[in-house]
C-alpha cells in the first residue's frame, strides 16, 4: 500500500509554487501497481486551506499540493483527467492483477516488460526508465513505442490503453477575474508600545515567545529602555551604534522612538535570524520595541513541541565608551498581541471604534497598518506577497494586517 503518493508539495511564504508534472505522478502510480502494488492513496487528490496556525511554520494557508481537485474545488487539467484514465485503465487489469504476479522480461538496456498471464486474463506493462530518450520496443511481436519516463498500460497484452506520458486531455488555467467594481481601501496605523504602557509587563531578561503567547496571537512586544549619556562619543562622530538581536524566528520588526529601524525575516530552511544594524539613538531616554512574529506553529519533526520563538538574545549594543552593553539580561517589558487584535479591527463593530484614513492600498509600505475595504462579493483572488493574517466576516467585511 501506497498510503501518500503526494501529487505536489506545501507552499512556503516567498517561495515558488511547487509543481509535479502528472506525467511524473502518473509514472510513479503504473511503477508502484507493476510491481505488484495493490493500493495507491493520494494525500492530496483535493487542495484544502489551513485557518489560523495550522500549516506549519512558513506555510502558507493555501494546503493545494497541486492537486487535482484545487483548493476551490475546481478542476486542475490536465492532471484530474489524466489519473482519471490511468486508473479507469489499471481498473480493466484488475483480473490479471489479482490473480498472479508478474513475470519481468527485459526489452533494451532501461526497458523492461511486466507481464501478468493467468488462465483467463492477461495484463502487461511497458515500461522506458530512461529519463531524456524514447524507445522502440517489441513485445509479442508488435512495436511499441515509449516516450522518456513513460509507461504502456495493455490491459490484454495487445493494445496500448494508456501511456503516463501521453497527454490527452487539454490543459485548462483556471484565472480568476478582477471585478469593475472600484475599491476605496482605508488604511490605521498600528500603535507602537512603549515600555510601561497599558498592558505591558516586566521581567528580568528575554523570555520565550509562545510559552506566553499560546494561541492567543502570533504577535509578542519586546520593549526596553536606551539611556543614552552627554559623553557618548558616538553622539559627536556621528558614527551610529550597532544593534545585534539574536532570535529563534520567525520575522522580526525593530522599532526605534516610534520609527522603523529595520526588519529581518527567517525561512523554512533556517528559522532563527539575526537583526544587526547601526540605529540612530540620541541623548536621553530612547524607547526600543522589537515586534516578534510567529510565521505558524511547527507541527512536525523531532520533540518540536520543545522548540523556542522569539527573542532569545543574545542582544547586544555596539560602539558606545565602554566598548558593548549586553542587554540580554536588562529589564524588559512585554505586550502580548498588537492593538488591532485587541480592538477586532477585523470586526464591523471593532472597525467603527477607529478613525480609518482613505487613500490608495499600497500608498504607505509600512509594517503594522491594517487596511478594509467593504464589497458585495468576493469574486476574485486577490495575491499580495507580505499578508500574515486575513480575516473575513459574513458581512462582506475585509480586514489584513500587513507584516
Amino acid at each position: 500500500m501506497w498510503t501518500e503518493n503526494w501529487t505536489g508539495w506545501f507552499t512556503e511564504f516567498g517561495g515558488a509554487i511547487p509543481n509535479r508534472p502528472v506525467e511524473d505522478l502518473a509514472f510513479s502510480v503504473a511503477r508502484f501497481i507493476q510491481n505488484g502494488g495493490s493500493f495507491m492513496n493520494y494525500y492530496m487528490y483535493h487542495g484544502g486551506t489551513n485557518f489560523d496556525r495550522t500549516s506549519g511554520e512558513f506555510i502558507t494557508t493555501s494546503y493545494d499540493y497541486d492537486a487535482p481537485l484545487d483548493e476551490y474545488g475546481l478542476l486542475r487539467e490536465p492532471k484530474y483527467s489524466h489519473l482519471k484514465e490511468l486508473h479507469k485503465i489499471i481498473k480493466l487489469c484488475e483480473p490479471a492483477l489479482v490473480s498472479v504476479d508478474p513475470t519481468i522480461n527485459s526489452l533494451g538496456n532501461k526497458q523492461e516488460a511486466h507481464v501478468f498471464k493467468s488462465k483467463t486474463s492477461c495484463a502487461a506493462f511497458l515500461s522506458n526508465y530512461d529519463t531524456s530518450y524514447p524507445a522502440k520496443v517489441m513485445f509479442r511481436g508488435f512495436p511499441y513505442d515509449l516516450p522518456p519516463w513513460s509507461i504502456s498500460i495493455l490491459p490484454d497484452c495487445k493494445t496500448e490503453y494508456h501511456n503516463t506520458a501521453k497527454i490527452r486531455s487539454p490543459s485548462i488555467l483556471m484565472k480568476m477575474v478582477p471585478t469593475s467594481t472600484r475599491l476605496s481601501w482605508e488604511s490605521y496605523n498600528e500603535a507602537i508600545p512603549s515600555s510601561g504602557d497599558y498592558g505591558t509587563f516586566a521581567r528580568d531578561g528575554l523570555l520565550e515567545q509562545i510559552s506566553m503567547t499560546r494561541d492567543k496571537t502570533d504577535y509578542f512586544w519586546y520593549l526596553t529602555d536606551i539611556t543614552i549619556s552627554s559623553n557618548e562619543g558616538f553622539l559627536k562622530t556621528g558614527e551610529d551604534p550597532l544593534l545585534t538581536i539574536c532570535s529563534a524566528g520567525h520575522a522580526l520588526h525593530v522599532f526605534v522612538n516610534g520609527q522603523l529601524a529595520g526588519t529581518s525575516y527567517g525561512a523554512l530552511s533556517s528559522p532563527k535570524l539575526t537583526f544587526s544594524q547601526r540605529i540612530k539613538l540620541r541623548e536621553g531616554v530612547n524607547k526600543l520595541a522589537i515586534l516578534s512574529t510567529a510565521v505558524g506553529l511547527p507541527n512536525a519533526g523531532v520533540h518540536y513541541e520543545t522548540w523556542n520563538t522569539g527573542v532569545l538574545g543574545p542582544a547586544t549594543l555596539n560602539g558606545v565608551n565602554s566598548g558593548a552593553w549586553d542587554m540580554s539580561k536588562w529589564k524588559w517589558s512585554y505586550k502580548i498581541g498588537t492593538k488591532g487584535e485587541a480592538m477586532s479591527l477585523h470586526t464591523t463593530t471593532g472597525s467603527s471604534s477607529v478613525e480609518w484614513t482613505e487613500g490608495s492600498f499600497v500608498a504607505v509600505k509600512q509594517p503594522l497598518t491594517w487596511y478594509k475595504e467593504r464589497f458585495p462579493r468576493l469574486t476574485y483572488q486577490m495575491l499580495f506577497p507580505n499578508i500574515h493574517v486575513i480575516l473575513m466576516t459574513k458581512s462582506n467585511w475585509l480586514a489584513i494586517i500587513m507584516y
